[in-house]
């Protein structure tokens, strides 16, 4: 029998996330909370475990404090059996500088490379909301002979101006070029109206990576990018190649949620991957059990609904209650209360928030710690959400900060006629 090749997974997790702010203003963009009860980066490292992969470096930079420790609390594998997941910060190994790019950060931690002797490395994105078992990606790199292999998932080419495309040759999965948001996408061999997008996912023979992050790092004008540089240097030697993420079998999918892969690098897209799990049928189907998503769960007990509630095609998490109010098409974190008579529409509202009586969200995310007084709307009215300081996307989705501060509703003002009516009395 042939010995199982050595792997190393490598988790980018640097990403400071900009166009997520303000939920990145406290935080790295993996640890930003996704589906009540997750952090993002919890995605990646389940797809990994349940491969079977569970040496696994997650690499840092920007505000990692949260997410070392949601990583280091969470994620404690089995030292018996040699597994482990462990946050690897910038260190300046290499001189004064920071990570200066994704392979810059695998240059810079070198050691780990070193340390374990892989034979292959799966260097994977911590920001994607999916589920995807990466052994067959590695089968498939090792069948065909790459030096490198990446991820590729079928999007329409009119759709596909905003991702880095991948042409491949007639064969269907060797790469002839990589091209960065082109005006006019390659179609593919086998589907002429559609074009790969990257995943940002990949698999190197370790060897191949190694040498092209000394290349790259080598070279000044380069931006030491795994997707801009890295994979273009590879793509011109003929080592390089694409995995169709739709041959991608996980175990449990349902045919509505098969090759679902969804990039929340924005407001409306984060917004909008909410949505997709809370229907009957689910975009996204959350509780598939044959591959689960794993994460730490506070201790807290069920979520509750008194005073005749009406909760529906919702998420709501533990110590959540719900009393006497409308919750229709959202997502509710932990230790959530929304108090009498507030309604609540197409919105995501994170761990310890409390709602008012008689609020309304309508299209709204809430981060952590975030208290909205008794009968102020919020997501009604763009214009004035704006007017309050508060962070309005360009979908029209009203978004708050942890712990933001909302001003309660102003008392209106007497009439002419009430002042007459006190006058008199």
């Amino acid at each position: 029998m042939a010995k199982a090749p050595r792997v190393l997974g490598i988790v980018l997790a640097g990403g400071e996330g900009k166009r997520l702010m303000p939920l990145t203003g406290d935080r790295a963009k993996p640890a930003v909370p996704f589906g009540g009860s997750y952090r993002l980066i919890d995605f990646v490292l389940s797809n990994l475990v349940n491969a079977g992969y569970r040496n696994l470096c997650v690499l840092t930079q920007y505000k990692s404090h949260s997410l070392d420790r949601h990583v280091t609390l969470t994620w404690r594998m089995s030292t018996l059996l040699g597994n482990f997941v462990t946050c690897v910060p910038a260190q300046q190994r290499l001189g004064p500088q920071w990570y200066q790019g994704s392979a810059d950060a695998i240059y810079q931690s070198m050691n780990l490379i070193n340390d374990h002797k892989p034979d292959v490395i799966v260097v994977f994105g911590a920001d994607h909301v999916y589920r995807m078992d990466a052994s067959q990606m590695v089968q498939a790199h090792l069948e065909r002979g790459n030096g490198v292999t990446v991820a590729g998932i079928r999007v329409p080419r009119v759709e596909a101006t905003e991702f880095g495309v991948i042409k491949t040759g007639p064969d269907g999965h060797s790469i002839e070029e990589f091209l960065e948001k082109p005006a006019d996408p390659p179609g593919l061999p086998d589907s002429p109206d559609e074009t790969f997008a990257s995943m940002g996912n990949y698999v190197f023979s370790a060897d191949v990576l190694v040498e092209a992050l000394r290349k790259d790092a080598a070279n000044p004008a380069s931006r030491h990018d795994m997707g801009g540089d890295i994979v273009p240097m590879l793509v011109a030697e003929g080592k390089a190649g694409v995995y169709d993420f739709k041959d991608n079998d996980v175990p449990g999918a349902l045919d509505r949620d098969r090759s679902y892969w969804r990039d929340v690098g924005s407001l409306d897209s984060y917004h909008e991957a909410h949505m997709d799990l809370v229907s009957i049928q689910p975009v996204f189907n959350l509780y598939n059990s044959d591959w689960p998503i794993f994460t730490s769960h506070p201790q807290l007990p069920g979520a509750k609904f008194t005073d005749d509630a009406t909760v529906g095609e919702s998420i709501v998490c533990q110590g959540s209650i719900v009393s006497g109010a409308t919750v229709e098409h959202s997502v509710l974190g932990s230790n959530v209360i929304v108090s009498a008579g507030a309604f609540i529409e197409r919105a995501v509202i994170m761990d310890n928030c409390k709602i008012g009586a008689n609020a309304v969200l309508k299209n709204v995310i809430l981060d952590k710690n975030v208290i909205v007084p008794d009968g102020v709307e919020i997501g009604v009215d763009p214009d004035h959400d704006r007017e309050r300081g508060f962070t309005v996307s360009k979908g029209g989705v009203t978004v708050l900060g942890k712990g933001q501060v909302i001003d309660p509703p102003k008392a209106a003002a007497p009439s002419d006629e009430s002042e007459d009516e006190v006058a008199k009395a």
